[in-house]
């Protein structure tokens, strides 16, 4: 049988990752094909409150947040914004700090890309949102 194709589920498999279902830290003897250089994507199912405070900073990557359900902020080092309808989505490039708040129990889809180490500061990690 072919290993270049799976089938789950994200609320299943993301805790095992922090969130991240594909990405080039996922081991690539579970499912060869969810472990790729190419992009990061992560489900995130955020309670009303929960934020990240710290600023996320020094990223090389482009990053796209996506709502699924719910009431997001995305605050960025260039402006602000909240996602508030399901599809209502923000996209950055490269060097664009940003923080978070789930401002109700929301859902949303980070995509990442490339998918590799992460280069910021403390307050960021390859497996933050």
């Amino acid at each position: 049988m072919a290993d270049n194709w799976y089938t789950g589920n994200a609320t299943d498999d993301a805790p095992a990752h922090r969130g991240w279902i594909l990405g080039h830290f996922m081991d690539p003897g579970g499912a060869p094909v969810r472990a790729t250089p190419a992009l990061e994507i992560k489900w995130g199912e955020h309670l009303a409150g929960e934020e990240r405070a710290g600023w996320t900073t020094g990223e090389d990557r482009s990053t796209l947040v996506l709502l699924v359900s719910g009431r997001f902020r995305i605050d960025l080092t260039v402006g602000s914004t909240t996602l508030e309808k399901c599809g209502d989505y923000i996209t950055w490039g490269p060097g664009i700090g940003h923080c978070w708040q789930a401002e109700e129990n929301s859902v949303v889809l980070t995509v990442r890309w490339p998918s590799i180490p992460a280069t910021g500061s403390a307050s960021s990690s390859s497996h933050s949102e």
